[in-house]
């Protein structure tokens, strides 16, 4: 799911280069705007006969920059291009919270806006 899940963020027009999209965290020293993704969550789902290789989830997608406006007009790009969406791998990618951050008591910390999206995929597409 992760690699078609930034997949999907590359091939999106963000206005970054790809190489700022990255799970986990940011790289050391690589330049803002970026985005950091993570996986909050993820489950296959069950039935009476046992897994059914379907799987629910939820993406954390955090949107950095040094100024506000900067973070929150990633953050939309990154809605327009992930909110129900649907393909072969995902059966549907919903945006279902969104929060604004920024660490005023360390000087030079960014700016973020954080976006959380429920996922369902195929085991089958990865």
């Amino acid at each position: 799911m992760e690699e078609a899940f930034i997949a999907l963020l590359w091939a999106a027009d963000l206005g970054i280069p790809d190489s700022r999209i990255n799970f986990g965290t940011h790289p050391q020293g690589a330049t803002l705007p970026g985005i950091v993704l993570t996986v909050v969550d993820s489950a296959q789902g069950l039935t009476l006969s046992g897994p059914d290789k379907l799987w629910a989830g939820r993406v954390q997608v955090d949107c950095y920059a040094e100024q506000f406006d900067v973070a929150k007009l990633l953050s939309r790009a990154v809605i327009a291009a992930l909110d129900g969406h649907a393909d072969d791998a995902f059966q549907g990618i919903f945006l279902i919270a969104t929060r604004d951050s920024h660490e005023t008591s360390a000087p030079g910390r960014p700016f973020r806006t954080s976006l959380d999206f429920s996922t369902h995929w195929s085991a089958h597409h990865g």
